[in-house]
């Protein structure tokens, strides 16, 4: 009896050392377990640029916009499914509009995905369709690695034909170096990584 209390001694000792370290060094791996969310790739010439749904304060299709203002892309197809009696997109591109760019940089998507894997069906068959060959796929930054992931496992499905650059666009709400310091940072790290974990399992 003796012998095992001692064990279990050791045991909850070596528990909470490890928990004391990993307090004392979360700056460390805080940001790596951020930096796991991102992919972020230089940009190049493409056909034209992707902008996913889910970002209801434009940071986005404000990114796509900055590209096609730059020349990589002629335009930009922005998805979007409904929100009340509007769809997404429509709403995105009347803000640009509203903002001052040019109504033919954005090209609407609607559509009813509930999920990027859905949205990813109905963007790529619409890209086939237009007959694109190479886009940019463009999200917020702590959306790129999953939405990469999903994209080449599609496309690789499918056949391929199809090659894109992941191009981030930056939130003021996450910070992979500092997320853990807001609450909206928190909850978007959490969120993230519970879809990330779900969608690896095919939930």
């Amino acid at each position: 009896m003796g012998q095992r209390r001692s064990l279990l001694t050791k045991f909850l000792f070596s528990i909470a050392g490890l928990l004391v370290i990993a307090i004392l060094t979360h700056t460390l791996w805080f940001p790596a377990l951020a930096s796991m969310l991102v992919r972020d790739e230089s940009p190049e010439r493409a056909d034209i640029a992707v902008v996913l749904a889910g970002d209801q304060v434009g940071h986005r299709i404000a990114k796509a916009a900055e590209l096609v203002r730059n020349g990589y892309v002629p335009a930009a197809l922005i998805s979007g499914p409904p929100y009340f009696d509007v769809h997404e997109c429509d709403t995105a591109i009347a803000y640009m509009v509203h903002k001052g760019y040019p109504a033919q940089w954005f090209i609407p998507l609607p559509n009813s995905s509930l999920s990027t894997n859905d949205e990813a069906g109905d963007i790529l068959a619409e890209l086939r369709r237009r007959g694109v060959h190479r886009f940019l796929l463009v999200t917020s930054t702590y959306h790129t690695a999953r939405a990469t992931r999903i994209y080449r496992g599609l496309i690789r499905a499918q056949g391929g034909g199809l090659d894109f650059r992941t191009i981030a666009a930056s939130d003021p709400n996450f910070a992979p170096s500092s997320w853990w310091r807001t609450r909206e940072g928190k909850k978007i790290f959490f969120i993230e990584w519970c879809k990330t974990v779900a969608t690896e399992l095919g939930v």
